[in-house]
């Protein structure tokens, strides 16, 4: 069985997606914009899947007909917070055999290929990809532990660094990957 990339996404509907975008460009332009960046991110991951040597699979917030056009498998993250929405989705990824299960943001859509192949052929048992607000792009994991998590302040300057605090304590080796940006606020949409 090969690896899996998975992008965690929300269903882009105005008011429900980058929030602190939509206060520059209002709501229904601000989901418009987030669709075009899973899209791009979807359409950039399925012509490499090959090269990678994994899957690319869809995991939304709500069950959702975007991007039903993309040949990837697609699941409905479980309820819970992102740690617990992460956790189930990589573990359930390495209990169905997979040999590693990378979750990648969907707001990260000019993310180099390149990076997530260091990311996902990594040696560690968990490897992040930083982004520059302090939180990752990207998790790629061959090993779990259920406290993985535990601790992390999501969506704040300390994820990334709370995350592998909690993973070391959980007994997992870590390591990160090169450092990216996601497209947060309406600044992020000049550097794409």
């Amino acid at each position: 069985m090969l690896p899996a990339i998975a992008v965690f996404a929300k269903a882009p509907l105005p008011g429900r997606v980058k929030t602190r975008l939509a206060a520059a460009v209002g709501e229904t332009e601000a989901a418009r914009l987030y669709e075009q960046m899973v899209s791009t991110l979807l359409q950039r991951l399925t012509a490499a899947a090959g090269a990678l040597g994994c899957d690319i699979a869809l995991h939304t917030d709500i069950s959702t007909d975007a991007w039903s056009a993309f040949p990837v498998s697609r699941a409905v993250q479980c309820e819970g917070d992102l740690g617990a929405r992460m956790w189930r989705a990589l573990s359930r990824g390495l209990e169905e055999g997979r040999p590693r299960m990378m979750i990648v943001g969907g707001d990260v859509p000019t993310v180099p290929v390149s990076f997530l192949q260091l990311i996902l052929n990594a040696e560690e048992d968990v490897v992040l990809g930083p982004s520059e607000d302090g939180g990752y792009y990207a998790i790629s994991c061959r090993r779990v532990h259920a406290e993985m998590f535990t601790g992390v302040d999501w969506s704040t300057a300390r994820a990334c660094r709370q995350t592998e605090e909690a993973c070391r304590r959980a007994g997992l080796s870590v390591a990160r990957g090169p450092m990216w940006f996601d497209i947060d606020e309406a600044s992020d949409l000049a550097r794409i």
